[in-house]
């Protein structure tokens, strides 16, 4: 199935809070142990420096089916306004069917215009599918940090992937 996205508006602020909900109680790509509420989203919603996507199916607009967002690295520290930290949640119900897929494929098509010169996320070592999916686009592993999260009592290790985008300088350490 192929899916479309849009910018998101605050009337999606629900559909994105329960999306990443799920995420929580499923504790495979969040380090978030408690469900978050759509007022404690609205803040980050309304301070987001940069795009929150949508997905949703062709004949569905309305329907929020997943969501991207480009957010600051490191804590937006201005010397990194060239590296975007990508956050990918999708629907129970639309995981495995290529929405995340299309995201990403439009993230790094995108970031260039945003003045991003890398992309970079965080992955749980034992979440295969989003780690296929970002290798898929040319993600590197940068590093991985063992046993950092401790999601009641389940270890995760966390994975640095990043991609270094078209007519990125690379410094080799000089």
């Amino acid at each position: 199935m192929t899916y479309l996205h849009r910018p998101a508006t605050p009337d999606d602020l629900p559909a994105i809070v329960d999306i990443y909900n799920a995420a929580v109680a499923a504790r495979t790509s969040t380090a978030d142990l408690d469900p978050v509420s759509i007022e404690a989203r609205r803040r980050w919603f309304e301070e987001a420096k940069h795009p929150i996507w949508v997905g949703h199916r062709p004949d569905d607009p309305d329907t929020v089916t997943g969501y991207l967002s480009f957010e600051p690295f490191l804590n937006g520290r201005r010397g990194y306004d060239v590296t975007l930290d990508l956050a990918i949640y999708l629907h129970p119900e639309h995981r495995g069917r290529g929405q995340g897929r299309d995201l990403l494929g439009a993230a790094v098509a995108h970031a260039p215009r945003l003045g991003a010169r890398t992309l970079a996320t965080t992955i749980f070592g034992s979440n295969e599918a989003s780690l296929r999916l970002f290798r898929s686009f040319g993600f590197q592993e940068w590093g991985r940090l063992p046993a950092v999260a401790d999601l009641d009592g389940v270890w995760k290790d966390l994975v640095i992937v990043g991609l270094k985008l078209q007519g990125c300088p690379v410094d080799h350490g000089r």
